[in-house]
């Protein structure tokens, strides 16, 4: 009796936390409180979500096989009624346990009425052979299941709605047609962890793909050849977005839910891996060769979305007191402009050798921090530039065996004396 008594206690604190009545930090107290490990039954929860969604997914596909395997001899009008009947059926019973108050067990059952629902557009349109653009069925797939996100707002159904708006946008892409709705299905995905389950995910997914429809708008408004390319411009305006979606997690981190100050910690960490891995591809020269050939044709309206970027981010940045971080992300956008418009070809080589220098200060920082700061992730981020950095080196020498071999000292010189480092501060903080 015990147990039960303190597995409903542990669902029905997990659902305050999902509907803002209480911080994780408030339901860890009261889990302590009643002899409850918070965080140990909140994998367990997720562990048994999972799992269900997984069998009901196994359901759907199961059915879906049995039906398709006996399809040509089933009559037409009993095809198209069977499977209009068993997603309503499906759908009205999610509805009734959401009405019910029970909203997880809810979202798993539309979970599975969506993939019915999929099905029953795909085998339809076999019945009645409606095959010439197979991106329309994906979209009204898409469509259908983004009210029932919307109603039970949780990562199940927020992650299966974008996925499909995902899949459409691709398959419009490479068909040469402009996925104009795609806004439609990323603000219902945002919808999802701004008002219902925390999903850190979903948070990073639907924040990729609003930067992605933008930069592919623009590839669509800038189109002089009849089909959408990436230009030089678009590596810049990359660059801004980066520098965005950083001062809004700084942003993000000094909000007063912990939901969001969690999501600025993800997008902040994402945000420093985009700069490192961009400065990782320019420490070749060959991309500064492709950077500085390339041709700039609309320099005004990039000009344009940079600004826009760029004083967002001011205005960000003044209220978290973060100007002057944001501040040399700006000079280094700038400065990646004036070296495509302006710099000759032949300073690609010098390029890359700075890149390479401000890379091991970059990491060389990043394991003083950590250090200092008694913060791993910070630490083991700049042991993994410089490694990597060396690793990229071996297969790109300057010079014979011997000037890689003073490199890899150079690295041995710097991890040892970081090792050194951190054990001197330990001892002195001990």
């Amino acid at each position: 009796m015990q147990r039960i008594f303190k597995t409903d206690l542990a669902r029905e604190i997990g659902q305050w936390v999902r509907d803002g009545l209480v911080s994780e930090t408030q339901a860890r107290q009261i889990c302590v409180r009643y002899g409850l490990d918070y965080d140990h039954l909140h994998n367990r929860i997720l562990g048994y979500n999972v799992l269900v969604a997984l069998g009901y997914f196994f359901i759907g596909l199961a059915l879906i096989t049995l039906i398709g395997a006996n399809w040509d001899d089933i009559p037409r009008a009993l095809r198209m009624g069977g499977l209009v009947a068993l997603t309503a059926a499906t759908q009205i019973s999610g509805l009734r346990k959401f009405l019910s108050g029970r909203s997880d067990a809810a979202a798993r059952v539309f979970f599975l009425g969506n993939f019915f629902y999929g099905a029953s557009i795909i085998l339809i349109a076999q019945i009645y052979h409606l095959g010439e653009h197979m991106a329309d069925g994906v979209f009204w797939w898409a469509l259908g299941t983004l009210p029932f996100a919307l109603i039970a707002p949780t990562f199940l159904l927020g992650l299966q709605t974008l996925s499909l708006a995902l899949v459409w946008v691709f398959m419009e892409v490479s068909s040469g047609f402009y996925p104009a709705l795609f806004p439609l299905f990323i603000a219902g995905s945002a919808l999802v962890p701004g008002r219902g389950e925390k999903s850190v995910l979903l948070f990073l997914v639907t924040v990729f793909a609003a930067f992605f429809h933008i930069e592919y708008s623009l590839a669509i408004w800038w189109d002089d050849y009849g089909r959408p390319e990436f230009l030089g411009e678009h590596v810049m305006i990359a660059i801004a977005f980066g520098l965005l979606a950083w001062s809004a997690s700084q942003w993000l981190m000094q909000q007063t839910q912990e939901r969001w100050r969690q999501y600025g910690k993800a997008l902040a960490q994402w945000s420093l891996r985009f700069f490192l891995i961009f400065l990782l591809i320019m420490s070749f020269a060959e991309p500064w060769e492709e950077l500085i050939g390339a041709r700039f044709s609309h320099v005004a309206s990039m000009t344009l979305v940079l600004i826009l970027c760029w004083s967002t981010s001011i205005f960000l940045a003044v209220r978290t007191d973060r100007i002057k971080e944001a501040a040399a992300l700006i000079a280094l956008n700038i400065f990646m402009l004036v070296v495509a418009l302006m710099v000759a070809p032949g300073a690609a080589v010098a390029l890359q050798v700075i890149d390479n220098l401000a890379l091991i200060a970059i990491g060389v920082a990043m394991i003083l921090s950590g250090v200092r700061s008694g913060t791993s992730r910070h630490f083991f981020l700049g042991i993994t530039v410089i490694l990597v950095m060396a690793f990229c080196r071996y297969f790109s020498l300057i010079g014979n065996y011997v000037g890689g071999a003073i490199l890899f000292i150079v690295f041995a010189v710097v991890m040892l004396g970081a090792a050194r480092y951190w054990h001197h501060h330990q001892e002195d903080s001990a």
